[in-house]
């Protein structure tokens, strides 16, 4: 691979450095130090800086003073929902998932339902849209033990098989690119993983779907998480501690770039259900 993908929390930290630059422009223009800005609304003269710089995430309250202060109240609307936007960005799996992980499941249905392209590459899991409710299970129980949060895995496991049925409708596509390694990383026992791998074969077969399998001699260290693209509007990764939402176009553009890339290193058609048909041989072994 000729690049490399930033970590998870680089998209947030540049969001910060955007904020920043686009307040230090509005502070500039209205011609104020930024010793002058930090009197005019009380605050400790570092603090202007630290914004500027994204090393500080501005309160609502502060863009409103700052946007006040220089003479541009008619830019605080769009200034507060780029930080929104950041809010959004970064959120802790403990804090989503404090009440168990059929709400995490329900949550996503609007986007899933608006979403016409599906761009998705995971090198170590079937993709919940491909899961069996079993696989789903074994899966869910593990985070569940993992996390020591409350356990509605089966009623976990219902919403996810439902949220599938959006690729049964609207002409929705389905692009999905796996590492080899997702058809033998051992999810339930052997029964759970061979029917998983039979209903991916199955899955792949449907006109809307494109299946891509990164073969193990091909793989690449790189990137280390998966992702989900959701048309043009965002994508979303998942790391061990966090989901990260990424919704700035030059961020998705780079994510699009990967999933492009990712897609020429992988193989499909009889190929790829070669792997798979050996995936499952392995299993028997």
């Amino acid at each position: 691979m000729s690049s490399t993908m930033s970590s998870p929390s680089h998209a947030v930290t540049q969001a910060k450095q955007a904020l920043g630059a686009r307040l230090r422009e509005i502070r500039i223009a209205a011609r104020l130090t930024g010793r002058d800005l930090s009197d005019l609304a009380g605050w400790h003269s570092s603090k202007v800086s630290r914004i500027e710089h994204g090393r500080q995430t501005p309160s609502e309250n502060d863009i409103g003073a700052w946007c006040r202060h220089c003479g541009a109240d008619d830019q605080a609307g769009d200034l507060v929902a780029s930080l929104r936007t950041i809010d959004e960005m970064y959120v802790e799996w403990r804090r989503m998932q404090r009440t168990g992980l059929q709400r995490l499941q329900q949550a996503a249905v609007p986007l899933y339902e608006r979403t016409r392209c599906f761009r998705v590459y995971e090198p170590s899991l079937i993709p919940g849209l491909f899961q069996t409710a079993e696989y789903a299970l074994a899966l869910m129980r593990a985070v569940v033990a993992f996390r020591q949060i409350p356990d509605d895995s089966a009623q976990a496991v219902e919403a996810r098989i439902q949220r599938q049925k959006v690729l049964d409708s609207g002409g929705r596509r389905c692009a999905v690119i796996l590492e080899e390694a997702a058809l033998r990383t051992r999810i339930g026992d052997a029964e759970v993983m061979a029917a998983q791998l039979g209903h991916l074969l199955s899955v792949a077969s449907r006109p809307n779907v494109s299946l891509g399998i990164i073969p193990i001699r091909d793989r690449v260290m790189w990137p280390p998480n998966g992702f989900w693209i959701f048309d043009e509007e965002r994508v979303l990764v998942e790391t061990l501690s966090a989901e990260l939402t990424v919704t700035q176009p030059r961020e998705i553009a780079l994510y699009a770039k990967a999933f492009a890339e990712l897609a020429e290193l992988a193989v499909y058609g009889a190929p790829a259900r070669t792997l798979i048909t050996s995936a499952i041989t392995f299993l028997d072994a």
